[in-house]
């Protein structure tokens, strides 16, 4: 039961795991979220028809996990289908920011909440969650999820089947170089994998109730076993995760025009400078973002003519 509220919490840890690792290293948790009446079928088949087309990607799970993203393999299904036959579609799908629906954000933030409070935090605000987002993860049996980072920090819970799940420090260079961080930020997430990467990697064997903290920008690769699986990442950012990361997107672009920058942090005066300007832009092109048409055209601008990689006939 949670000291604070006598309820019990959605998420659970380690407590000396949770002091000592959290928010710097990967470690198990727990969860009660497996049989929610949101994370069922049925109801992520309706949530895939509610969502904008721009928030859910889909393609064949037989892929490798040094992936091409050119040649990954498309699934011939609409989304709602997709979940519907994931028993035997071959498919791997995500639905993003889930959290655009009242009761999944609910869900997410009652998660978050219960970490908070185990913390000695009364509020999301006061223990550094915020921007929380929700990512689902639909995937038909033996589905390969490409070796990848992500752009924030993530207690993934596994609701139903079972999964491996391989992540490695983020410190290490020698497995994702600087410039391939800045790169999966905004080409594609993919990154070279090399089987000599594997001893440092450490695996979570997960069943429905298991889950992880995947601290934000640690390289991961994911497969399902023999049934299909349904996985969701509550994520957040922190103002510091916004920092580099705004960062990280506008370094890119200059490395686009020819202008590589050093990584965050090695020069702070010219970050400063750099994440004013980029900010800037970026409040001024917000209102035009409202239209999915509107996005696809930012998203290329910016990012080049494969940004939209997972909209078909983009």
């Amino acid at each position: 039961m949670n000291a604070v509220t006598g309820i019990a919490p959605l998420i659970s840890a380690d407590n000396a795991a949770l002091r000592r690792d959290f928010p710097l290293k990967p470690f198990a948790i727990r969860h009660k979220l497996a049989g929610h009446p949101l994370l069922t079928l049925p109801r992520i088949a309706q949530l895939a028809s509610e969502l904008p087309r721009d928030l859910i990607e889909y393609n064949s799970g037989q892929a490798a996990i040094s992936q091409d993203p050119d040649a990954i393999a498309s699934v011939d299904l609409d989304p709602v289908e997709v979940v519907k036959r994931i028993e035997t579609a071959g498919a791997w799908m995500v639905l993003k920011r889930v959290e655009k629906s009242p009761e999944y954000r609910k869900l997410l933030e009652e998660a978050l909440l219960s970490v908070a409070r185990a913390r000695g935090f009364n509020s999301l605000g006061d223990a550094g969650f915020e921007q929380v987002e929700g990512f689902m993860f639909v995937s038909s049996p033996n589905s390969t999820t490409p070796f990848h980072l992500d752009s924030e920090d993530n207690f993934f819970v596994q609701v139903q089947g079972e999964k491996f799940f391989t992540i490695f420090d983020n410190n290490d260079r020698a497995i994702v170089a600087d410039d391939e961080i800045e790169r999966s930020m905004t080409k594609h997430r993919n990154l070279r994998y090399d089987e000599n990467f594997a001893p440092r990697g450490t695996e979570f064997h997960l069943f429905a109730g298991d889950g992880c903290y995947v601290p934000y920008q640690w390289p991961h690769w994911v497969r399902t076993a023999g049934s299909y699986s349904i996985s969701l990442a509550i994520t957040w950012k922190t103002r510091e995760v916004r920092r580099l990361n705004d960062l990280h997107f506008f370094n890119s672009m200059l490395r686009g025009i020819g202008l590589p920058q050093p990584p965050p942090g090695v020069q702070p005066a010219r970050d400063a400078i750099k994440l004013a300007f980029y900010r800037s832009v970026t409040t001024a092109i917000k209102p035009l973002r409202g239209s999915l048409a509107a996005r696809r055209l930012l998203r290329r601008i910016a990012l080049g003519k494969r940004a939209n990689y997972y909209l078909k006939g983009a």
